[in-house]
């Protein structure tokens, strides 16, 4: 068996005890899982937005503690201040000497929930985390854990008490989830589920495992054609007359990656263009901005992506 086939496979075995365990807990379109562990390997972060109810937490939580890392869970408040977040110095009165207080940013897989429930300032303090992985205190950086993983939940901007993510902070997720209400038969399956009380969730993988399955990520190949592929599709939609702000070439990297982790999650080391297909409105819809015109008329980043992809065709080397 060659090392490529071990190594998918080994992402492949990866993704199948993942399902298994958290489909005990979540019940739910099986993607979201995938699209969780894309990011994951990509490496990226990811937002979840969805109604309050409909299992954001609870799909954040059982995803973190499969993992086997340390995981620290953040409850946004409009009262939360940056060092809750990122940690501060604080006087030792035994020694009269300022020590320093972690915040719950130093860990593993941090859990931001409703995020969008603080202001602006307070949801800037993740900024630095999540692009350097590392968090500067009173003039001194400080790394982060290896892996490191931000999972946000949101409530849409339609509910009360809510503030917009600045579009900073939004393009620093590699990807946003849209979670809805679950089919009648999902809703019925929840019901019985949780008829009785349910076990907790085990880990599956550990951070040795995250590290190497993300190793193994960057090896995956990308042709010429597939990256001029994304190049397109990341243009089109800076031209497109109802974006006032399109995808940025981050957003173009980040497809990039996410594609190849897609790819070594279906045990392949090669990127499709279907895998750029597949991962286009979840990585680019979210950091588009609308025009006026555009918000009046109910047209958002997935319009502009479903639009994209039907007009930009993929080229192939036979095409050139």
């Amino acid at each position: 068996m060659t090392t490529e086939a071990q190594s998918g496979g080994a992402a492949r075995a990866a993704r199948d005890q993942m399902h298994a365990e958290i489909g005990a807990i979540y019940i739910g379109p099986p993607s979201v899982i995938d699209l969780l562990l894309t990011a994951l390997l990509a490496p990226g972060h990811a937002l979840l937005e969805g109604v309050p109810g409909v299992a954001k937490t609870t799909l954040a939580k059982a995803f973190s503690v499969t993992l086997g890392c340390d995981f620290r869970r953040i409850q946004f408040t409009p009262d939360m201040l940056p060092a809750d977040i990122t940690g501060s110095y604080i006087l030792n009165m035994r020694d009269h000497e300022f020590v320093l207080r972690h915040g719950p940013v130093f860990a593993h897989v941090v859990l931001g929930d409703e995020i969008n429930r603080a202001p602006a300032k307070t949801q800037s303090a993740l900024l630095e985390a999540m692009q350097e992985r590392q968090v500067t205190i009173e003039g001194q950086t400080l790394p982060l854990p290896d892996p490191f993983l931000v999972l946000a939940t949101q409530n849409p901007l339609e509910q009360e008490g809510v503030y917009p993510l600045p579009e900073a902070q939004v393009d620093r997720f590699l990807m946003k989830i849209v979670m809805g209400y679950p089919s009648e038969v999902d809703e019925r399956r929840m019901l019985a589920t949780y008829d009785q009380p349910r076990g907790a969730v085990r880990a599956v993988l550990d951070p040795d495992t995250v590290r190497a399955l993300r190793a193994e990520t960057d090896r995956v190949h990308v042709s010429a054609a597939v990256r001029d592929y994304i190049v397109a599709l990341a243009r089109a939609t800076r031209d497109h007359r109802r974006v006032r702000l399109g995808a940025s070439p981050r957003a173009a990297l980040g497809l990039m990656r996410a594609a190849k982790a897609h790819a070594l999650l279906a045990g392949r080391a090669f990127v499709l263009p279907d895998d750029v297909r597949g991962l286009a409105e979840p990585v680019l819809a979210h950091r588009m901005v609308m025009t006026p015109e555009a918000e009046l008329d109910g047209v958002d980043g997935s319009d502009v992506v479903t639009e994209t992809l039907a007009k930009i065709p993929y080229r192939g080397p036979a095409d050139r």
